[in-house]
């Protein structure tokens, strides 16, 4: 058995299980150094006289960056690796955190939030191959999920801890935060995350054998004297061919336009919710606080969705979150103005489905896309999705300035969510009959049982 085979098909062991909590941390402080600039908004706006127009740019200039580091920085885990490519993007986000607390006008706060967008985006697609690749088929679902918790998680301890760190340092103490807990974990993962095997397999860069047989390793596997046998579809995939022909080109589409909805709604709900929140009761910790609880429900969201996907597939799940949170945004919507005990109830259900759905698209996207594209494929999902999130904060706080009130807002974006519902069902029926996926896999296995079975005659 070699180590991929070892990977799929035994139960995780403490070594697969390390590297999923490795990236998982840095998902958690991922999501808090996305969304810190809707924690800090309030204070921020009142100490640089902000408009509402000027906040929409400053809340998209991380998300414009994430689009860009999806599209651009994203892919270049596919050529160099994942490992390589984590460690490169945790330092150039401390560069960026860094820049964006030294900030002294807004030019140069858009600039510097931008810049450290480009690798928060950029990062995420090479945490969701690894953890995706490092679990086993049986549980790949459930631990996909468990994983997910760590955005909305850094989002919500991020929003309580920011309340203190705005109290003692200002607006920039969480910034500096960020990029301090981002240097840490560029140590951590210098020293001990490994590379994916589907990488060092399918590309073979110089010391893949050696790399191979440590990781085999420490999975209790012999030393081996080649490397397994690669895909027979490694040779002819290309992103045109894995993503755009075929029953690929629909799959691709029906992803890509949920996600957007998705993350469209996603960032609306956790940009302007404390903002909206301070507005309406004109206490800013107290929007603070709301965001805090809109990312806190994203972690029982996640649970939500690891819970799903034990029953029914992790796509279906995906169907039942976009749903309910339809349900959340416009319950929301009328409960507004109702009282901050009641709407601060509630925008723990919204963060539930709205950043809960974050965590079902990470889960269900890798294995759409064979191993050769999949970091590439996940990049270019993101930043088409991002592409449309960048204009949702903006387009809301030209909304507002035109008399929109806020809970016909939070209605509007509700409806947006039932349509990213149908598209992954959509997804899931293009599955009816045999799963691509599945079936390269049993290729792949085959063949590397027909060349074990030849060395040992």
């Amino acid at each position: 058995m070699n180590v991929r085979e070892a990977i799929w098909t035994q139960p995780m062991r403490g070594f697969q299980i390390s590297v999923v909590i490795m990236c998982l941390v840095v998902c958690i402080i991922d999501g808090f150094e996305i969304l810190v600039m809707a924690f800090i908004a309030p204070t921020l706006s009142k100490a640089w006289s902000l408009t509402q127009v000027q906040t929409g740019y400053l809340l998209s200039a991380g998300i414009f960056g994430m689009a860009a580091g999806s599209m651009l920085i994203s892919p270049l885990a596919d050529k160099i690796g994942r490992r390589r490519h984590t460690i490169i993007c945790l330092a150039l986000i401390v560069i960026g955190m860094s820049l964006s607390a030294m900030a002294q006008n807004l030019s140069w706060l858009l600039a510097a939030r931008a810049f450290a967008g480009l690798f928060l985006g950029g990062i995420v697609a090479s945490l969701n191959v690894l953890v995706a690749e490092y679990s086993s088929d049986r549980r790949r679902g459930t631990v996909m999920g468990i994983y997910g918790i760590g955005f909305p998680l850094g989002a919500a301890l991020g929003g309580l801890i920011s309340v203190a760190l705005i109290g003692a340092y200002g607006w920039r103490g969480p910034l500096w935060f960020g990029a301090s807990l981002t240097a840490v974990m560029f140590v951590v993962c210098l020293a001990m995350l490994p590379e994916s095997v589907n990488y060092l397999i399918e590309k073979r860069p110089a010391g893949a054998l050696d790399a191979y047989n440590k990781i085999g390793a420490k999975l209790g596997l012999a030393p081996a004297s080649e490397m397994p046998p690669q895909s027979p579809y490694h040779a002819r995939t290309t992103v045109g061919r894995g993503m755009f022909q075929g029953i690929m080109l629909k799959r691709t589409i029906f992803l890509w336009c949920g996600y957007a909805m998705l993350v469209s709604a996603f960032y609306f709900a956790n940009s302007w919710t404390p903002k909206l929140i301070s507005d309406a009761t004109g206490q800013p910790m107290l929007g603070v606080r709301a965001g805090a609880l809109v990312a806190a429900g994203g972690v029982l969201g996640a649970l939500l969705f690891a819970l799903l996907s034990v029953r029914v597939h992790p796509r279906l799940g995906t169907v039942f979150v976009m749903w309910g949170g339809t349900i959340a945004f416009i319950l929301f919507a009328n409960v507004f103005r109702s009282g901050p005990v009641t709407a601060l109830s509630v925008a723990v259900l919204v963060g539930v489905f709205a950043n809960g759905g974050i965590a079902a698209f990470y889960a269900i996207s890798p294995p759409i896309y064979p191993t050769a594209i999949r970091g590439s494929a996940v990049g270019f999902m993101m930043a088409f999705g991002r592409g449309f999130s960048i204009l949702a904060p903006i387009i809301t706080g030209y909304i507002l300035a035109s008399g929109v009130t806020p809970p016909t807002t939070y209605m509007g974006f509700g409806v947006i969510l039932i349509v990213a519902g149908f598209s992954i069902l959509a997804l899931h029926r293009s599955y009816r009959g045999a799963n691509a996926l599945d079936a390269m896999q049993e290729e792949w296995r085959a063949a590397s049982e027909a060349k074990e079975n030849t060395a040992a005659a």
